[in-house]
């Protein structure tokens, strides 16, 4: 007998750990996708979705159930790699799996392997120049789709704060990729056709 997903919360508000399981099973990629884009590093990442699970599980009496279980977890995870953000301070760029492209889009043209790597390292690199919370607030826009309401309640912000660290970090993320930009044309071009000779 399946359970719905309310029925199977109900559970794990009762400290019902098989229930907790479930909840753990279905919510593990998104919260480890999160970590993984905050922190950028495969064995952090797994790290911060455990302590994550750890946390939510310790703290299911405060839980309020008319609040929406995947925004109060992705709340728990996006404040943790924050905190390791900041004690770490220098920005790990580890993103040769930056993104979940499908194999079957990508081209079999070397130089579009490597212009398509090139961009994972540069949105890295703009992701990485980012204040903790800025960056939080990007990727829970753009990676897991969230409202700036949803946003704000995750990162316990005013939606007018949200509003405004979003304008400034997309600024900076095209400030970023603009400067970039150049720098992968120019990689390209040595890979296609060797050094300049000039």
């Amino acid at each position: 007998m399946s359970f719905s997903e309310t029925e199977i919360l109900q559970k794990a508000l009762q400290k019902d750990d098989g229930a907790f399981a479930e909840l753990v099973e279905k919510y593990q990629s998104p919260v480890y996708n999160l970590c993984f884009r905050m922190l950028g590093s495969e064995v952090e990442a797994e790290d911060a979705a455990q302590e994550t699970f750890w946390r939510a599980y310790q703290a299911l009496n405060r839980y309020d159930p008319n609040r929406s279980f995947i925004t109060w977890l992705l709340s728990i995870a996006a404040h943790h790699c924050i905190d390791q953000q900041r004690k770490r301070k220098v920005p790990v760029i580890e993103m040769d799996e930056f993104e979940d492209f499908d194999i079957a889009d990508r081209s079999p043209q070397p130089e579009s392997i490597l212009v398509r790597s090139q961009e994972e390292d540069v949105i890295a690199e703009g992701l990485a120049s980012l204040s903790e919370l800025d960056r939080a607030a990007i990727i829970l826009r753009y990676w897991q789709d969230f409202s700036e309401e949803e946003i704000a309640a995750t990162l316990s912000l005013t939606v007018s704060a949200v509003k405004s660290r979003l304008h400034r970090a997309r600024l900076q993320l095209a400030k970023v990729l603009k400067d970039q930009s150049g720098r992968l044309f120019v990689e390209v071009e040595k890979e296609n056709y060797g050094t300049p000779a000039f």
